[in-house]
């Protein structure tokens, strides 16, 4: 996992020192200029995850010279699904997909773009039976491992927090979804191996698509279950909103303890008040980043896809000023 970070900074600062030199010296118009790709953001626009996705894949879009168009999928499966359906139809050279609705959803048409000559690769969530079938051809994927990321933020919790075999945790997630259920799959069974008792809770597509809708839901959750002592919330938006939801409980930031996954402004805040305790940080601007230039030299250069682990680890109040400038800009 070091060593992939290692390359991925390597390989960001070579782009654009490159870029640099031949602007300023040479002067060329970009090689790949003429590629054009579909990108798939995930969230609705404004989302605090995918917007940090959607500014990576800017920079992207503007160091390497392609045109890059951008979809916006409220989150939802079906409508990735369908959005990869128009993705195809307008024959793009490449396209940059959540992989959310999982392979057996998504392979039929991924085979389809391929034997069209259109480059398919994704990010935020793993396709691995299409990784497996067109990694030579330029699939590859970026984001972190899903199922060890959840372990790793449930265990952090067990770690750094007050609690004992018997006591109460929520997890609220995406079980629902094949492969993106996995990372709430790792927090769940690192909680229950510890002897906690877990309340899981599905995300409502209303409340993947709007947070703030889910306050109701909280606050109705901790009302029935007063003695809850951890809450994860298995996704960027629902964590940057926990200070919502836990006042619209009539809950403190020191009454429970609060995990969750994706660094935001929103977030930011919240763990510097107290409502938020721990994070999982996946480094989402590189979810955004990376493919666009993968794609580039795939369909330009003939270069097999690259499986990046963008997973960086946990965050608290130890350590979260460090990055909190990045935060506050949108890039971490």
């Amino acid at each position: 996992m070091k060593r992939n970070r290692l390359w991925v900074l390597g390989f960001a600062m070579f782009l654009i020192l490159g870029g640099l030199v031949t602007s300023v010296l040479a002067q060329e118009e970009s090689p790949f200029k003429d590629i054009t790709i579909r990108f798939f953001c995930g969230g609705p626009p404004g989302c605090p995850f995918a917007s940090v996705v959607y500014r990576g894949a800017q920079l992207a879009e503007k160091l390497m010279g392609c045109k890059v168009e951008y979809v916006w999928s409220n989150w939802d499966p079906e409508m990735m699904v369908r959005q990869f359906k128009e993705a195809v139809a307008a024959k793009p050279d490449g396209i940059a997909v959540m992989g959310h609705p999982g392979d057996d959803a998504l392979l039929p048409l991924i085979d389809e773009a391929f034997a069209q000559g259109i480059i398919v690769t994704s990010q935020n969530t793993t396709l691995p039976k299409a990784e497996a079938k067109y990694r030579s051809k330029g699939f590859g994927y970026v984001g972190q491992e899903l199922y060890e990321s959840g372990r790793l933020l449930g265990q952090g919790c067990l770690e750094r927090f007050d609690l004992k075999a018997g006591d109460r945790a929520m997890v609220w997630g995406l079980l629902s979804q094949p492969t993106r259920g996995l990372r709430t799959k790792g927090v769940i069974d690192a909680l229950e191996e510890a002897g906690l008792v877990v309340d899981y809770l599905e995300i409502s597509p209303e409340v993947n698509a709007d947070a703030p809708l889910g306050a109701p839901v909280f606050a109705a959750y901790v009302s029935s279950h007063p003695d809850v002592k951890l809450v994860v919330t298995d996704h960027g938006g629902l964590t940057a909103t926990l200070e919502t939801y836990f006042k619209a409980a009539g809950k403190g930031p020191d009454d429970m303890y609060g995990a969750g996954f994706d660094l935001s402004p929103a977030t930011l805040e919240a763990m510097r008040k107290g409502y938020c305790d721990l994070i999982h940080d996946q480094q989402q601007f590189l979810q955004g980043f990376l493919p666009i230039v993968q794609l580039c030299m795939s369909i330009k250069y003939k270069f097999a896809g690259l499986h990046i682990d963008t997973g960086s680890g946990l965050v608290d109040k130890t350590n979260v000023e460090e990055i909190a400038p990045l935060v506050e800009q949108g890039i971490r």
